[in-house]
């Protein structure tokens, strides 16, 4: 996988994918840091910082999805950028000016949120035209291999930089991140003509939700889409209470929490690397429903742990495994997604299942929350356990082989694309 050349357009939309990742990781939690050591805000507005933004963020990005799919994607991937640059370097320009405020950030983490799923989806559309679709797995191999490298590297650096230099050096890192990730989109050169639209030429309301229409009327998405959502949203709304659990009942440092957030993630680069060689020998849909399956069974165990160095050691354990499974279903399922998406329908679609994630991570992230306050972090947890031993139920077990479609028209031209 990791010799084979995707030409010089892949390379440089490589390296902008892995330069914004890279800011992200080195920012993780940045806003709430700023918001707790810098404007004095409780645990409720930092609960609101973090749900408020990929919730209203997702809200802005529904018409997003159908004004991406008509015109030039790598124009709209520079726009978006932009656009979190700016954003972003605003909180370090009113921290000092004094200016910094707790509705500053959530207006931010909005825009940030929103330029964010445009963004995916128009690069989701660039990777398609830009790589052969023989190719696509090992293309999507490589950014979930990237994913997992500064998932492992970012929070330390970010941590020590906070130490450092303050709270908000990182969020000027982020930002500098998409600056350079828009010149790397920029570098891709070639031509890109306009993606013709078949029909009407003005916006219509239907587009809008052309992408959940698509979505749940097919087969092999519709049930993919459910099973992703439901996985993602249950695990993202049980971190805050694995981070309560074992910092607070349990009584483990930062620095065993830090080890038990990044070891794991080691897992996700052997995964991703395994995927397309997995794949090439029993084939991308057995491996896709395998790893989705078992990726399942891993969560539950958190609800098990316990203090000292055996609790820590079943959390590496726990979330290694998850995270192994992980990196060997994402690559596929994106692979399996783009290949079941027509090319004029492939940003509206991605835009959906983007929006839709974040307004389901929103969402159970704050009804876990207050079952915490019910029941417990640990019960909390448990309970999400059992719940994602369902979710193997919503894979396309049917077999439905993708539709074959012709080479995209207008495709972006790349000097180095086999």
């Amino acid at each position: 996988m990791g010799g084979r050349s995707l030409g010089r357009g892949f390379r440089w939309l490589w390296t902008s994918y892995a330069i914004s990742a890279a800011g992200t990781w080195l920012a993780l939690d940045a806003f709430p840091m700023i918001a707790i050591l810098v404007l004095d805000v409780g645990p409720a507005q930092v609960s609101l910082l973090a749900s408020v933004g990929l919730a209203v963020g997702a809200v802005v990005a529904v018409p997003l999805g159908p004004w991406v799919e008509f015109r030039r994607k790598r124009p709209v991937m520079i726009a978006m950028d932009l656009l979190r640059f700016a954003a972003l370097l605003s909180v370090p320009a009113a921290f000092a000016l004094g200016w910094l405020t707790f509705g500053h950030l959530l207006v931010v983490s909005v825009i940030v949120a929103a330029a964010g799923i445009a963004f995916r989806a128009a690069s989701g559309a660039c990777l398609k035209a830009l790589v052969p679709r023989a190719d696509l797995l090992v293309a999507n191999g490589r950014f979930e291999s990237t994913t997992w490298t500064t998932t492992l590297l970012g929070p330390p650096l970010g941590g020590a930089a906070i130490g450092l230099l303050g709270p908000v050096a990182t969020v000027v890192a982020d930002a500098v991140s998409h600056l350079l990730s828009a010149g790397a989109v920029r570098a891709i050169g070639g031509t890109e003509q306009p993606p013709a639209r078949a029909g009407a030429k003005r916006f219509r309301a239907g587009d809008l939700l052309e992408g959940w229409r698509y979505i749940l009327t097919h087969p092999v998405l519709r049930p993919l889409f459910l099973h992703t959502v439901m996985v993602r949203g249950l695990i993202l709304a049980t971190s805050p209470l694995l981070v309560v659990l074992m910092l607070g009942d349990l009584g483990f440092a930062p620095w065993q929490y830090g080890l038990a957030l990044g070891v794991p993630c080691v897992g996700g680069l052997i995964g991703s690397r395994l995927a397309h060689r997995l794949a090439a020998r029993s084939g991308r849909r057995k491996v896709m429903l395998t790893a989705g399956t078992l990726r399942a069974c891993w969560p539950l165990g958190l609800a098990f742990v316990g203090p000292g160095a055996m609790g820590l050691a079943l959390v590496i354990a726990v979330q290694f495994g998850l995270i192994l499974c992980i990196g060997v279903f994402n690559p596929i399922y994106a692979t399996y997604r783009l290949d079941q998406t027509p090319n004029d329908r492939v940003a509206r679609t991605l835009s959906a299942w983007s929006v839709t994630d974040n307004a389901a991570v929103a969402a159970l992230t704050a009804l876990w929350g207050v079952l915490a306050g019910l029941t417990g972090p640990r019960a909390a947890i448990a309970i999400a356990g059992v719940l994602m031993l369902a979710t193997p139920l919503l894979l396309p077990w049917k077999d439905h082989a993708p539709r074959p479609e012709p080479e995209l028209a207008g495709a972006p031209a790349s000097s180095g694309t086999p």
